[in-house]
């Protein structure tokens, strides 16, 4: 089969593997946030609603329905793009979640690029400069990285860039009708505090990745062709190590996405997170169960574009993965 077969069979496994998986976890939501206690009627009236205004209101979300019923009625509306209408809010839940993914999702790519560029970097310089100060150093801070939490971070980006030095807005977000370069101010120290933990884990695994083939025989002939140890590792040891870099990239895309929930609250950004936060808190099952179904299937659509980037850095996994 040529290297475009391999990769189209791949591409199909994947788009099935993402169908079943999507149908599987908008079950599991659905049982899951179906038997939540509470009731949304009640919380939308308050506890001094009449009984038959609150049946009035169940019956209009479909609550008097049984759970299948509502259940196909649920997915089956999200199949042709109808997320149906937010108890709370009284809007489409389409409208709701692309308000807020054009704050989310330049957060999260801004996070992913900043940890990125400064993970990899330091970590092939921490294991070059192996054994040494330098390569103790790293390790210390990343360890404190990694053991601080990233809303604790924003606080303190908080106190000192914009409380004490006012280089960048506390929290709010403008629009980006207001500009982009406005849009963009206020999401740099969120995207900071997001990065910095996950840059502190990345940084670590580049390391160790980087150290596992620092003895292979390719680098021993390229240092016999004359390349510097640094020139052998930038050009040949890193592209070798890049695999469960690449792992750890995929898997950070959920966890930005949790932290943002907490970044978004710290820094009152109007995102996905504090939708999710504020759907909780509404009893808003609607939209939690859209959003939720939402992130699951950007955590798959990530996962299969992480294998199809192994066979991007190394092609002879392309027959393993196929």
């Amino acid at each position: 089969m040529t290297g475009a077969g391999r990769l189209s069979l791949l591409l199909a496994r994947r788009i099935a593997m993402l169908v079943v998986t999507l149908v599987a976890a908008s079950i599991a939501l659905f049982l899951v946030l179906d038997i939540l206690p509470g009731d949304p009627a009640l919380v939308m009236l308050g506890t001094e609603a009449r009984p038959d205004t609150l049946a009035a209101l169940r019956r209009e979300m479909g609550l008097d329905q049984p759970a299948l019923v509502r259940y196909v009625t649920w997915i089956g509306g999200v199949a042709v793009g109808d997320f149906g209408i937010s108890y709370t809010w009284r809007v489409p839940v389409a409208s709701l979640i692309a308000e807020r993914l054009a704050v989310t999702v330049p957060l999260a790519v801004m996070a992913i690029v900043l940890s990125t560029l400064i993970a990899v970097p330091v970590g092939v310089i921490a294991a070059a400069a192996h054994g040494r100060t330098l390569d103790w150093m790293i390790v210390s801070f990343a360890q404190v990285g990694v053991a601080v939490p990233n809303f604790w971070i924003g606080i303190l980006l908080v106190l000192g860039f914009s409380i004490g030095l006012g280089w960048f807005p506390a929290g709010g977000f403008p629009g980006w009708q207001a500009g982009v370069g406005a849009g963009l101010s206020a999401l740099i120290l969120p995207s900071v505090a997001l990065a910095l933990p996950q840059a502190a884990i990345l940084a670590r695994v580049t390391r160790s990745a980087v150290l596992e083939v620092v003895g292979e025989d390719y680098i021993r002939t390229a240092r016999a062709k004359g390349l510097t140890a640094r020139q052998a590792l930038w050009r040949h040891g890193l592209r070798n190590a890049l695999i469960p870099v690449v792992t750890i990239l995929g898997l950070q895309v959920p966890v930005l996405i949790a932290g943002a929930i907490l970044i978004e609250n710290v820094f009152a950004l109007p995102g996905l997170g504090r939708l999710i936060f504020q759907a909780l808190g509404q009893r808003d099952l609607i939209v939690l169960k859209d959003v939720a179904l939402l992130l699951a299937g950007l955590v798959i659509i990530v996962n299969g574009l992480v294998d199809i980037a192994y066979t991007l850095i190394d092609p002879r996994l392309k027959d393993r993965l196929a």
